[in-house]
């Protein structure tokens, strides 16, 4: 299909569905970019696969009270990131483990619930891996309004995070509040994820979140370049994997991550400093004129735009 093509599928009126879903996916793909820059530097993979997981049982729950999954999702998403806050300040057991506990309870609460639905196996198949096809005007809203929230407080609490962020104890020594600055954080995680589901789905939302920052993260040693890089990159994966995924009748969610897959590959071979060509071509020059000095270690990212 040509992109002409495509764009007359778009402005089609028997084909409302499609512009919906690349309003939702480029808008989750850009707040995702956004923040998992912070998940990237502070190494917190796992809580975004926690709450993927987490809000399982909301979205469950809103299917078969046929509510908002969007809203669903959001309120069991929200609690258990307190949840894993406050069960967190306990240092007998590591925040990982308390993360394991709730990923896996959250998620076979959902599977308990959303069971008891007539039909649920369609259903299921939708939340895991995403659809297209039945996307309400309502969400769309409700995305829009959520990401604007979240780029809202991501702008305001900036310095704040990256403090958290990069040195928790000299947050503390400077009066930062950890804490709350951790639910905070959890829980722009938690809305970043759930507006993501509709299209991407509840496997593969954590690629959204991680794979567009850490290909960001690649291209530069700049905080404020960085975080303008990852929405980047995540909008346009979204905007060519709808595109891919149209054409050649692919599932979207899959297609979008793999898009931001190759451009986190690219850039992990071709990226100017940090790429494994420029660094061989480093090594290469480095031998020739005879240095034995290793190569010095990755600087730390420059809060400097």
């Amino acid at each position: 299909m040509s992109i002409a093509d495509f764009i007359t599928d778009l402005l089609n009126p028997d084909l409302a569905f499609l512009p919906k879903a690349l309003a939702i996916a480029v808008m989750s793909s850009i707040v995702c970019g956004v923040v998992g820059c912070y998940v990237v530097l502070r190494g917190m993979a796992f809580i975004g696969d926690a709450v993927a997981h987490a809000v399982f049982p909301g979205i469950a729950v809103a299917f078969v009270l046929q509510g908002s999954l969007v809203l669903g999702g959001a309120v069991a998403g929200v609690a258990t990131a307190l949840l894993i806050a406050i069960f967190s300040q306990n240092r007998r057991v590591k925040e990982d483990s308390i993360i394991g506990v709730f990923l896996v309870g959250a998620f076979a609460l959902g599977i308990v619930i959303i069971s008891q639905a007539p039909g649920y196996a369609g259903s299921l198949q939708q939340f895991l891996f995403g659809s297209i096809t039945g996307i309400p005007d309502r969400d769309l809203y409700v995305v829009a309004g959520a990401g604007l929230v979240i780029l809202g407080l991501v702008l305001a609490l900036h310095k704040e995070f990256v403090a958290v962020c990069l040195d928790r104890e000299m947050s503390r020594s400077m009066g930062l509040s950890v804490f709350w600055l951790d639910i905070v954080l959890y829980v722009l995680v938690t809305l970043a994820v759930v507006i993501s589901l509709q299209t991407i789905g509840n496997i593969l939302v954590l690629a959204l979140l991680i794979t567009p920052a850490a290909a960001a993260r690649l291209l530069t040693d700049r905080l404020g370049v960085m975080m303008l890089l990852a929405p980047v990159i995540g909008g346009t994966s979204a905007l060519v994997g709808l595109y891919l995924s149209w054409s050649y009748d692919t599932p979207v969610g899959g297609t979008i991550v793999l898009v931001a897959t190759t451009v986190f590959l690219t850039a992990w071979l071709v990226a100017p400093r940090h790429g494994l060509l420029a660094r061989r071509w480093r090594r290469s020059l480095g031998s020739e004129r005879g240095d034995a000095a290793p190569p010095s270690p990755r600087p730390a990212l420059s809060q400097n735009k």
